[in-house]
């Protein structure tokens, strides 16, 4: 009789015991990034500007059998965000999301333009990733960061010069970021969506022109929606991504694939 070895076990997707920071976890992205991590039994801290914000998401999460709270945090404070983040239990899990744009010609960007942009989507990513690094490794906390970064980390795009610089940065840093803190067992990804709707993006769908652009570049034909990413961002968060580590998951509908 042939003698079989066990059967290999999936990993598990679970993230009970763990704790998790989101950035501009308010609404659109980073409200689906809370919820997924909740519903997949990670405690999470919603963290944005506008506290109202945050603690309705809480409290809707907390509805729903999850474990949330919420925290006023100005990622462009590093300051104020170093203190905050020094003042919690170690993450296990950070999902810096907070960022910005402001779509303009290349010949039209102003300074203004180019430090609201580039001060949320890089500076205080950076700083933000930092201050958790550090309290993980301080305590001998594995875990996972994760940048949203985007499909324009990636390549070009017309009226996005700034903001396609400030995402190729982050696709660098994590990259850097990973080597660093392998010995500390932190990974670090990124995840690039494409156009994703969402309140924020959906008065630029009135542009018929921009629209049908989009599409015809989104090779599965349509635009992606915040549960599209709720299932990498919990892989990339979870033990079954625990070999995975300085790089890019693009939910993009192959708009890069070109």
């Amino acid at each position: 009789m042939v003698s079989l070895s066990p059967l290999p076990r999936l990993p598990s997707l679970r993230l009970d015991g763990k704790r998790a920071l989101v950035t501009g976890a308010g609404r659109g992205i980073g409200l689906a990034a809370a919820a997924g991590l909740a519903q997949s039994g990670a405690h999470v801290v919603l963290a944005a500007r506008t506290l109202a914000e945050v603690e309705a998401a809480a409290e809707q999460i907390r509805a729903e059998g999850g474990s949330a709270e919420a925290m006023r945090m100005d990622v462009t404070d590093t300051a104020a965000t170093n203190a905050a983040i020094a003042e919690q239990p170690a993450f296990h899990i950070l999902v810096n999301n907070a960022g910005t744009n402001r779509p303009r010609p290349f010949l039209e960007v102003t300074e203004d333009d180019y430090d609201a942009i580039s001060t949320l989507n890089q500076r205080a990513a950076f700083f933000a990733a930092q201050a958790v690094a550090r309290k993980m490794a301080a305590t001998g906390t594995p875990g996972s960061i994760i940048h949203m970064s985007s499909q324009m980390g990636h390549v070009g795009g017309a009226r996005r010069t700034v903001y396609c610089m400030t995402k190729h940065g982050i696709e660098g840093l994590t990259k850097a970021m990973a080597i660093d803190l392998a010995p500390y067992n932190i990974r670090v990804n990124s995840i690039g969506p494409t156009f994703i709707d969402t309140p924020l993006t959906r008065p630029f769908w009135n542009d018929t022109a921009f629209h049908d652009d989009v599409i015809r570049r989104i090779k599965l034909g349509r635009l992606g929606t915040v549960e599209d990413l709720m299932g990498a961002i919990v892989f990339l968060a979870s033990d079954a991504a625990a070999l995975v580590t300085g790089t890019a998951l693009v939910v993009d509908g192959g708009w890069t694939a070109e």
